[in-house]
């Protein structure tokens, strides 16, 4: 893990090639999702803010990549979601399964809707 990271892109340079990767794939279907997304460190790690508010954070582990905090969605996306819970509000990315880059970008247009600023 990289800690210290002074922006997004030094935080996923300081983990191995396979998991920039995946990283950097994890960072693009957020974006694509949250308009006006801004990229900053937060608690040492990644997240992607909206209208000055954190919108969604991710995290690069040794054997997964977290997304956090990331509450009950809507059904049928919650089922979608379930298996990958790990605790209340985290979800986890294991390196070992493909990255479901498509449940990402819905995920992150969901919480994207929850946490809009109000007009």
């Amino acid at each position: 893990m990289s800690d210290g990271a002074a922006d997004v892109d030094a935080y996923i340079a300081g983990f191995e090639p396979a998991v920039q990767e995946r990283m950097r794939r994890v960072r693009a279907a957020i974006l694509a999702e949250v308009p006006g997304g801004e990229q900053r460190i937060r608690f040492d790690i990644a997240a992607v803010m909206l209208g000055g508010r954190y919108a969604l954070h991710f995290a690069g582990w040794k054997k997964h990549i977290g997304l956090y905090p990331v509450p009950r969605l809507p059904e049928p996306l919650e089922s979608e979601v379930a298996p990958l819970r790990s605790g209340k509000d985290s979800l986890v990315l294991t390196h070992a399964d493909p990255l479901p880059d498509d449940l990402v970008r819905r995920i992150a247009r969901a919480i994207a809707e929850l946490r809009r600023p109000a007009d």
